[in-house]
Order: C-alpha cells, then sequence, then structure tokens
C-alpha cells in the first residue's frame, strides 16, 4: 500500500512539473532570432487582402524582418509607424536615430492586423543595421 502511495506522489509530482515547464517557457528573445520572413508593407497588405486565414497563419507570433519608411513617431508609446500601415513598437526604449521620413529596418515578433485601425502591429522590435 505504501509503495502505491509512494508511485502515485511521484507522479503527481513529475506531471505537475511538466506542465508548470509547458506554461511558463521561457520568454523569447526576439532580437537574437533569425528572421523567419522579410516583407514590405505592400507585400503584408497583398497576403492579407487575397487570403488574411493563410497569411494569419504564415505570419502569426513569428519573427519577421520589415524595410519602410517612418511615417510617425509615437516618443509616449515607444513606438513608430512605418509605411502608414504598421504601428512598431520597440523592446526596451524607443530607439534615439529614427528620423520620420527616412527608411529603416526591423526585426520584430507580428502580432496580427487590427480591423479597427486598420494597421499591422509587431512589437518587440530592434532596429537591424
Amino acid at each position: 500500500m505504501r509503495k502505491k502511495i509512494l508511485i502515485a506522489i511521484s507522479l503527481f509530482i513529475i506531471i505537475g512539473i511538466i506542465t508548470y515547464l509547458y506554461l511558463y517557457k521561457g520568454h523569447r528573445d526576439i532580437e537574437s532570432e533569425t528572421a523567419d520572413y522579410a516583407v514590405t508593407v505592400s507585400g503584408l497588405e497583398r497576403e492579407f487582402t487575397s487570403n488574411d486565414s493563410l497569411a494569419y497563419i504564415k505570419y502569426q507570433d513569428k519573427t519577421i524582418e520589415l524595410s519602410a519608411r517612418v511615417t510617425s513617431i509615437d516618443k509616449a508609446g515607444n513606438g513608430i509607424v512605418m509605411g502608414e500601415k504598421v504601428f512598431v513598437t520597440f523592446k526596451d526604449r524607443l530607439p534615439q536615430n529614427i528620423i520620420s521620413g527616412k527608411n529603416l529596418k526591423i526585426k520584430g515578433r507580428f502580432l496580427g492586423y487590427d480591423e479597427l485601425l486598420q494597421e499591422f502591429k509587431i512589437d518587440q522590435s530592434s532596429v537591424v543595421h
């Protein structure tokens, strides 16, 4: 009887540890990851217009590189708008060398498309040199 109780407790502990590790994975370091896709704003628009379901499957939670013109800077929100359609927030803080109207290449995690604001969302971004 003691042996069965000991086995049951051991199994419970092992299942608990596995569940904890599965639910609380370590945070991703997007900056050190290799980008899954290199895209442009027009390329994103084209894919989401033709078949948004496939585009979500392709890009959702993936690391992407985006090249576009900076159209506005939101210092309070730690972000920028690129190509008038992509809202980008940065991992730590807004880099000081970003200038509105200049082309920029960033790498970040693609979150999706905000239909209300009609813009794509990227977070945890960093500038690619």
